[in-house]
């Protein structure tokens, strides 16, 4: 079994501010796109949030690459390009979570990681290079990105049970607390089993710290078997309350 580490949303590039965030709940904003979307922020019901964050240099009516996207317990999230090439050499397949992370930050705190959503994969499903409309979910509200325009020839659709954290439960904070930004508190069996792209013995740290990487989209790591490993995947998923 493996669980996919996968950065999405807002950062400093792509949307140019953090997410935002309150002591009460997380909002993950999805970058905004000129194509291969059909989908606002204002259809999302994030025109006024995506707004406030960005200072109206996003209007509500932009569109925006909503994937992954999550609707009554259930997600699709399309990845394409290096990253889903990274994902099928380390053998992502139904079975495996992903767990979604981004950049977030309260009013006057500091930018953290959190991680705001998951996934459990049910189906690996191939859309190829010029993916056809009626590959979108039929369950899905709005039509999937993925199924918009021409992609890499890998374009490729996961789809399962999955959902987001409402709320900031400190177990869903990546970043140490206190910062910096890129180190992370992680739990104790993430060095045994490894993580892509975080090899080099120097970037564990002792106290279960890891030195992140600062780019990179999915970070596998194969658990294998082990329960301790897949106690704290569980727990992490109880936070969300409709799991």
């Amino acid at each position: 079994m493996r669980i996919i580490l996968s950065r999405k949303g807002f950062d400093s590039g792509a949307g140019g501010t953090p997410s935002p965030m309150t002591a009460s709940s997380l909002t993950s904003l999805p970058i905004p796109t000129n194509h291969r979307s059909e989908t606002t922020y204002e259809d999302l019901h994030l025109g006024a949030v995506v707004e406030k964050a960005t200072s109206r240099r996003i209007a509500a009516d932009h569109l925006c690459h909503a994937d992954p996207f999550f609707f009554e317990g259930r997600c699709a999230f399309g990845q394409t390009g290096s990253a889903q090439s990274h994902l099928a050499n380390n053998g992502v397949c139904p079975g495996d979570v992903f767990l979604f992370f981004g950049l977030f930050q309260a009013n006057g705190g500091p930018r953290e990681h959190w991680i705001f959503a998951w996934l459990r994969i049910e189906e690996v499903l191939p859309l190829g290079a010029l993916p056809q409309r009626d590959q979108s979910p039929d369950w899905l509200p709005v039509q999937h990105p993925h199924t918009i325009g021409e992609w890499n020839r890998n374009n490729t659709l996961y789809v399962g049970d999955g959902g987001v954290f409402s709320t900031p439960d400190p177990t869903l904070r990546l970043t140490q607390e206190g910062g910096p930004l890129s180190i992370w508190h992680v739990p104790p069996w993430l060095k045994e089993c490894g993580l892509t792209y975080h090899g080099k013995a120097e970037r564990w740290l002792p106290d279960d710290r890891l030195q992140a990487v600062a780019r990179g989209q999915e970070f596998v790591s194969d658990i294998g078997n082990r329960e301790d490993a897949k106690d704290w995947l569980n727990m992490i998923i109880s936070k969300d309350q409709i799991a």
